[in-house]
């Protein structure tokens, strides 16, 4: 067993180790992903990520316009 400030230090240690995280990385990817394909639903982060998920995922369907 640990005395005096070993103990509280690994106290501190632990109640730092058990808190709950600030954020959720899922949390802010959502916040993030503002565009989504129209055909599959997928969401990306931009225009330009848009145009090319057209290119490699629906080669045959023209990328919508960037007003949609």
């Amino acid at each position: 067993m640990t005395r005096g400030k070993q103990k509280i230090d690994a106290q501190r240690r632990n109640a730092e180790k058990n808190q709950k995280s600030k954020g959720s990385q899922l949390e802010a990817r959502a916040v993030g992903l503002k565009v989504i394909c129209p055909i599959c639903k997928v969401q990306l982060a931009n225009e330009k990520q848009l145009i090319d998920h057209y290119g490699s995922k629906h080669p045959k369907e023209k990328p919508p316009s960037p007003s949609e």
